[in-house]
């Protein structure tokens, strides 16, 4: 005698559930996928683009122990940050460096910060603005 096949015939009924299964988790993954990229694009366009700070130093005046800064910052209302600023000696060693923290909803700050120094500073740096 000969034995009865189980199997059933390629392609005669359609898919089979593990085909509908892995599909279905494909699927899913795309989804997820799609939905994480877009939720990590709008927390970056957020951080680069609405957090914006830009500041200067105007002028500064220069004392054996301490550089006066008038310092101009630009900012999105309501955002908190700070800016660090530096000196340093004619022969190029730093004499100072400080943060100088702001808030509130003013756009524009326009402020003479003291920045205490070792030793007559010849120069006052920005070097950055951050949010936070």
């Amino acid at each position: 005698m000969s034995a009865a096949s189980t199997r059933l015939p390629e392609g005669r009924y359609g898919r089979s559930s593990d085909d509908r299964a892995d599909r279905k988790l494909r699927t899913a993954g795309y989804v997820l996928a799609a939905a994480l990229i877009a939720l990590v694009g709008y927390f970056a366009y957020h951080y680069v683009v609405e957090t914006k700070i830009s500041a200067e130093v105007i002028t500064f005046q220069a004392s054996d122990t301490a550089v006066r800064v008038h310092l101009e910052v630009h900012k999105n209302a309501g955002t908190d940050g700070y800016c660090t600023l530096r000196s340093q000696a004619a022969d190029g060693d730093e004499v100072g460096r400080a943060d100088f923290h702001f808030d509130g909803s003013a756009t524009r700050i326009d402020k003479v910060v003291t920045l205490r120094t070792t030793a007559r500073g010849t120069t006052a740096e920005l070097l950055g603005c951050h949010s936070g």
